[in-house]
């Protein structure tokens, strides 16, 4: 390890770091471990809620887009939008950055991007590590891995267990890819003969680079309005999903109780150019693009009926853009997704 170009990065990050304190939190880095105090953050009898993810092979896009700058907030968001489908509000988030030696300047600028996507989320960023191994990883690659922490009051916790057929099932739109599916992304790119600097086929002023590292959106605020507004004890947005790999038919079931299935109509929304460029460019199956990418929505809501009016005003108040996408049916045994409409969607560019 470069002990010299580990103590330049430490210093460098130290405004970031401290440009995400937040009640409880009081951001010093260099210590063995950080406290967080939830009496002083406002929680009375909180649940405490975990999550840890990665940016997967998007890295490799930044890296040989030379674009560095976005893929932290990719790391915050993977986290801190799966804490918030509990009701948790994102408390601190640790990042781990390794590479084969350490390039101060392309580190600074990745977290950088962690501290910015901190403050979307309204999380601190207390502390991390920094791992050089030689002989792991290439020249010029690293890798990240992101934790987080949130916390609910247990009376809010979100589950899913009060969900019922005739729930109305929204959809919040996602800012691209977000983070999955960069592995068939990156081969449908190299077969079609493209250079991330070439300029992008489906977004005008922009490099195919620039416009795939599009960061991933973070709902944690706007959610967190919408949930306070309308309380979980009175109804409101009784279940959340945060849309990830395998998209929305295996991601939405996860938050339903047996005996339910999300009817989901495809035409209910359009579709993002990248979305309809990848099918083409890759000669890709309606089924595959709906298991691997979000197809244009990055988080699910299920709410009671009662509720959607004031549920999509609170969250297009915030800045979102929200689609009535489906319906919670009866069905038998485990819950389900099912997707109909996908040529209306596909057809609709």
């Amino acid at each position: 390890m470069d002990i010299d170009a580990g103590d330049a990065l430490v210093e460098a990050i130290k405004p970031l770091a401290r440009s995400t304190r937040r009640p409880g939190a009081n951001v010093q880095l260099g210590g063995f471990g950080a406290f967080f105090d939830p009496k002083a953050a406002g929680y009375r009898d909180p649940l405490l809620v975990s999550s840890t993810d990665g940016v997967g092979t998007k890295l490799k896009v930044a890296i040989a887009a030379g674009k560095h700058d976005t893929v932290g907030i990719d790391l915050v968001a993977m986290s801190v939008n799966d804490l918030i489908v509990q009701g948790a509000e994102p408390l601190f988030f640790l990042d781990y950055f390794a590479s084969g030696k350490l390039e101060v300047g392309v580190a600074q600028k990745v977290i950088a991007g962690i501290a910015t996507g901190c403050r979307i989320a309204g999380c601190a960023l207390v502390g991390g590590e920094t791992a050089e191994m030689p002989g792991m990883y290439a020249v010029g690659d690293y890798d990240l891995a992101g934790f987080a922490v949130g916390a609910v009051e247990r009376s809010k916790a979100l589950t899913g267990a009060t969900v019922r057929p005739g729930d109305v099932v929204l959809g919040l739109a996602s800012s691209g890819v977000h983070s999955n599916g960069f592995s068939l992304v990156r081969r449908i790119v190299a077969d079609a003969n493209l250079g991330y600097d070439a300029p992008a086929p489906f977004a005008e002023g922009a490099s195919l680079g620039e416009a795939l590292l599009t960061p991933t959106r973070i709902y944690v605020k706007p959610l967190l309005k919408a949930l306070s507004a309308k309380g979980f004890r009175a109804g409101g947005i009784k279940a959340l999903a945060h849309i990830t790999g395998g998209g929305i038919v295996e991601n939405t079931p996860r938050v339903l109780p047996k005996g339910t299935m999300a009817a989901i109509d495809a035409g209910a929304w359009r579709l993002p150019e990248v979305f309809h460029w990848l099918r083409r460019a890759g000669n890709v199956a309606d089924r595959e693009m709906l298991r691997t990418f979000n197809c244009g929505i990055g988080m699910i809501a299920v709410v009671g009926e009662k509720d959607e009016a004031a549920v999509t005003k609170a969250l297009r108040k915030s800045g979102e853009t929200v689609h009535r996408i489906g319906v919670v049916e009866k069905s038998k045994g485990e819950p389900a997704a099912v997707v109909t409409g996908t040529e209306k969607a596909w057809n609709r560019a």
